[in-house]
């Protein structure tokens, strides 16, 4: 007797499919095959040259300078042509076509040996991946030689700086071509401060033994900071210069931003960095690259646990007093730090006799030296740039001069100095106009300094305010409720007033104005 359960029909899975057309399709539609397109590659190379070894690579074997390559003769290629715009400086031809390989092949001669070597692309995540089959008759050992001496070149710099930008290392032709312009005769500052700078930076990498012999770790970290347009910059474009020359490879940090994250792009920066010492690491506007979210683990990397031999961290930052004090104080992360101030009187007398001797040749431009002591006594409070711009721009005015009653030399630039003087002298009037009595910032700062005469207000806390303090910074003073911080010093009375006071302090008097800030018309000032 039979298994009833044997007996019952599945109406949906025993019926019969195997004349339906559309099911059939379908089946095979559905069914998927895991996808390795390198198996099938390999499988079908194997079947067509039974007597080649192949080897596989991300390297692009067949562009290997050192290498002689001719495309196979039966073999298409089959490329995506994509147009590539260049400068208008450059010519006349304002772009070029550049061909992005799908399927190629070519045989290659190099170091003695030859190569068949086919270029597949194929969908790989979100994007495309290319791979080179590099096919040898014989063993594979020539050809895993060829891939080490493609890789090393390809790892190497050509006339090219190390940047490393939204979360990837790049080799920066332009940006090298753009430091090689900047030399130390052009940096204006005092020979006793660019001397102590050459010998902090170029010392370092000849100290090696001298560190050794005293059992410290051989890094050094500087930081260069003051207001703008003094010559921070330069000075850092003449060292990455002088340093690739010696060998020292300057590697330069636009961001830390990182689809995976602040932390994993630090990882990737000092990982680089390690590889590639003895080396530099730029970091330009430090105070905007090291943040609350980011700062311990940046620490870390500069001195924790792993070693960073050879490593010459710069940093610069216009404005020092954002620093972290783990940053900008403790002497084992970066125990060198340059002030680049505006220029004194006799800096700004430099900077006039460099302008000088640069137009001397020039036999249309008469620079006394009476004009270079005139220059340097009507500048004070001038920056290099500032400087700069006055000269600049009266040579540029004297260039395009038309008809008569062109002015002197003398003249166009004293002229230029008086608009400019006005200039710096209304900003700082406006800065001025807001008033210190705006500013709580500095009041604040008094605040988290002083223990307060009461355990904790209800409306807030320090911290609260700060944050709130902090926020405002970013989006604007003009977004900054007045109310929220009346509210919390509403709430700070009132604790005030139900906790017995012990001495007067800070504490006391700062928040009194900053109630009577809360309490006016004035909308408060945040830097």
């Amino acid at each position: 007797m039979s298994d009833p359960a044997d007996d019952f029909v599945n109406v949906w899975t025993d019926a019969v499919t195997g004349d339906n057309e559309f099911h059939r399709e379908w089946l095979i539609q559905a069914s998927a095959k895991h996808s390795g397109p390198l198996l099938q590659a390999a499988n079908a190379l194997r079947k067509i040259y039974p007597n080649h070894s192949i080897v596989m690579t991300p390297h692009d074997v067949i562009h290997y300078p050192k290498a002689l390559f001719v495309p196979l003769p039966n073999a298409p290629m089959v490329t995506t042509t994509y147009f590539m715009p260049l400068a208008r400086s450059q010519g006349e031809v304002t772009g070029v076509l550049v061909d992005s390989v799908e399927f190629g092949a070519a045989t290659v001669a190099w170091n003695n040996y030859d190569f068949i070597v086919y270029a597949i692309t194929y969908p790989r995540g979100l994007g495309t991946m290319t791979t080179f089959c590099v096919l040898h008759q014989g063993p594979e050992e020539p050809a895993r030689r060829l891939v080490m001496a493609t890789g090393l070149w390809s790892q190497s710099l050509h006339e090219e700086i190390w940047v490393y930008n939204q979360g990837w290392w790049q080799k920066d032709h332009p940006l090298w071509v753009d430091v090689q312009k900047a030399d130390w005769k052009d940096v204006i500052l005092k020979e006793e401060f660019k001397k102590a700078l050459h010998k902090d930076v170029y010392g370092f990498f000849k100290s090696e033994a001298v560190y050794r012999e005293l059992g410290i770790p051989w890094k050094r970290g500087l930081i260069m900071y003051g207001p703008p347009g003094n010559g921070k910059t330069i000075s850092i474009k003449v060292i990455m210069k002088t340093c690739d020359a010696l060998g020292f490879a300057p590697l330069y940090v636009k961001s830390f931003q990182n689809f995976q994250g602040e932390e994993v792009a630090m990882q990737q920066v000092f990982d680089k960095a390690r590889q590639l010492s003895p080396c530099v690491i730029v970091l330009e506007d430090l105070d905007a690259l090291i943040n609350d979210r980011n700062r311990s683990f940046f620490l870390n990397q500069l001195d924790g646990l792993q070693g960073n031999d050879g490593l010459l961290v710069i940093g610069t930052t216009n404005h020092f007093e954002r620093l972290d004090p783990g940053l900008s104080s403790r002497p084992s992360r970066f125990d060198r730090k340059y002030l680049f101030d505006d220029p004194n009187r006799e800096e700004r007398a430099l900077y006039a006799k460099y302008w000088q001797e640069k137009l001397k040749s020039n036999k249309e431009i008469d620079f006394p030296d009476s004009l270079v002591d005139e220059v340097a006594e009507q500048t004070s409070d001038f920056s290099f740039a500032y400087l700069k711009e006055a000269f600049v721009s009266s040579l540029v005015t004297l260039a395009g001069w038309e008809g008569d009653g062109k002015p002197t030399f003398a003249s166009a630039l004293l002229g230029q100095i008086k608009i400019l003087r006005k200039q710096l002298d209304k900003s700082g009037a406006a800065a001025r106009s807001e008033g210190p009595e705006r500013d709580y910032r500095a009041l604040f700062d008094a605040l988290s300094g002083t223990p307060p005469v009461f355990p904790q207000a209800p409306g807030g806390s320090v911290g609260d305010l700060r944050a709130l303090l902090d926020m405002g910074s970013n989006v604007g003073a003009a977004e900054l409720s007045k109310r929220r911080i009346e509210a919390w010093l509403s709430g700070a009375q009132r604790a005030a007033a139900a906790t017995p006071l012990v001495a007067p302090s800070a504490w006391d008097s700062s928040t009194m104005q900053l109630l009577s800030l809360a309490q006016s018309n004035v909308s408060p000032r945040l830097d």
